[in-house]
C-alpha cells in the first residue's frame, strides 16, 4: 500500500550538555576524546543540568521526577509542527502511534499519553522497536488493509534516553541526547512525499548488545554494535542506491541512524556519498535514538525540493535495521 508523508515536526529540549559540561564532571573525558571517537560536540536532555551535575543520574527511577518535559508534552510540541506543515488541523487525526527506545510509561501507552495532550479521542498505541521505532511504524501501516487505516495518522517517536544515562560512564554520557519527531502520514490523501522501499530485519539473537533495563541504566556492547550500525546501513544504503539511483533527474540524499558523526562518515565513504548529499545533526544534538533521522528532515524541511529522494536508514536494539525512500514530487 502507497504511504504519503505530509508533514514532519521536532522538538528538542533547550538544556546542553556541552562537552565542556562532562570535561567539568571529571570522568575521564575531554573535547578532543570525544570528537576522535564520536564526534559529538553538545547535546539536549529534558533534565536540568545542575541534577545531572549534582546526581550523576545515578538512580534513573528519580529521573522521572527531575524531567522538565514528559513525553506527552514534548510529543505534542513536534506534532504541532507536524501539523501545520501537513496544513491540516489536529481533528483530521484518525490514529496516533509512538514509539520509543524509554517509554514514559508501560501503561498507559506513550501513544495514549500524547494523544490525551492534544485532545484527542482516537485509537491509540505503541509500536516500541527502539530506535527503529518510526521505521516500524511505518512498515506497519503499510502493510495494513486499507479500509483498516484513517485518512490520517500521527506517528511520533519521543526520546529522553539522557534519563537511563549513568554521567558517570563516560562511554553512555558522551553518546545521548533527547529529542522528538513527528509525522503525519496517509494511506489515502497522496502528497507530494511518497514513502518507497520500506524494508524491516532483525536478529533478536543480538537482544542483548544493546539494553534500556526497567529502572536501570542503558548499557551497550559499544564497539560490537558499531561494526553492526556501520554493516547495516551500507548494506541497506546500496541496495536503496541500486533499487533508486539511476534516474538521472534525481538527487540522492542520504539521512542515517544518527548514532555518532564518526560512524556516519564511514558509510559515506563506502557508499561514495558527498558531503552536499549526507545531512545530520548529531554533532549537535547527541544521538536521539528513534527520533534522530526524523529530525534531521524536519530540521532541513524547507530545503527539500521536487527531485529530491532521501535515502533513509535506521539501525537499533533487538537487534534491528531498517530503511525506506523519501521521494519528494511537485507540490500538489
Amino acid at each position: 500500500m502507497t504511504l504519503y508523508l505530509h508533514g514532519l515536526g521536532h522538538f528538542n529540549p533547550e538544556n546542553e550538555i556541552t562537552n565542556r559540561f562532562l570535561e567539568e564532571l571529571d570522568i575521564g573525558t575531554s573535547d578532543e576524546w570525544i570528537m576522535e571517537r564520536v564526534g559529538i560536540r553538545s547535546r539536549r536532555t529534558v533534565l536540568p543540568l545542575d541534577y545531572v551535575r549534582e546526581t550523576r543520574n545515578r538512580d534513573p527511577n528519580e529521573a522521572n521526577e527531575a524531567a522538565l518535559y514528559s513525553h506527552a508534552e514534548t510529543g505534542k510540541r513536534a506534532a504541532e509542527m507536524a501539523l501545520e506543515r501537513a496544513g491540516i488541523s489536529a481533528e483530521e487525526i484518525g490514529l496516533v502511534i509512538a514509539g520509543s527506545s524509554r517509554p514514559d510509561t508501560l501503561s498507559p501507552a506513550d501513544a495514549c499519553n500524547v494523544a490525551e495532550a492534544m485532545g484527542l479521542e482516537v485509537p491509540a498505541f505503541d509500536i516500541n522497536s527502539a530506535c527503529t521505532s518510526m521505521f516500524v511504524a511505518f512498515h506497519t501501516l503499510a502493510a495494513m488493509r486499507p479500509e483498516a487505516v484513517p485518512e490520517y495518522v500521527l506517528v511520533v517517536t519521543p526520546e529522553s534516553l539522557t534519563m537511563t544515562v549513568d554521567y558517570d560512564d563516560r562511554s553512555a554520557s558522551v553518546l545521548w541526547g533527547d529529542g522528538t519527531s513527528a509525522a503525519i502520514l496517509s494511506t489515502k490523501v497522496p502528497s507530494r512525499i511518497e514513502v518507497l522501499g520500506n524494508e524491516l530485519e532483525s536478529s533478536p539473537a543480538g537482544r542483548d548488545k544493546v539494553v534500556v533495563p526497567l529502572g536501570g541504566h542503558f548499557v551497550q556492547e559499544g564497539r560490537t554494535v558499531q561494526m553492526f550500525a556501520i554493516k547495516k546501513t551500507i548494506r541497506l544504503l546500496r541496495r536503496l542506491q541500486a533499487r533508486y539511483g539511476d534516474d538521472p533527474g534525481r538527487r540522492m540524499h542520504f539521512v542515517g541512524h544518527q548514532a555518532n558523526l564518526r560512524m556516519l562518515e564511514a558509510v559515506c565513504q563506502q557508499c561514495e556519498i558527498d558531503e552536499d548529499r549526507h545531512h545530520s545533526n548529531v554533532e549537535w544534538f547527541g544521538n536521539t535514538a528513534g527520533a534522530g533521522v526524523a529530525t534531521v528532515i524536519s530540521m532541513d524541511w524547507n530545503r527539500w525540493k521536487p527531485g529530491d529522494d532521501i535515502a533513509v536508514v535506521g539501525v537499533g536494539s533487538g537487534l534491528t535495521w531498517s530503511s525506506f525512500l523519501l521521494r519528494f514530487g511537485d507540490v500538489s
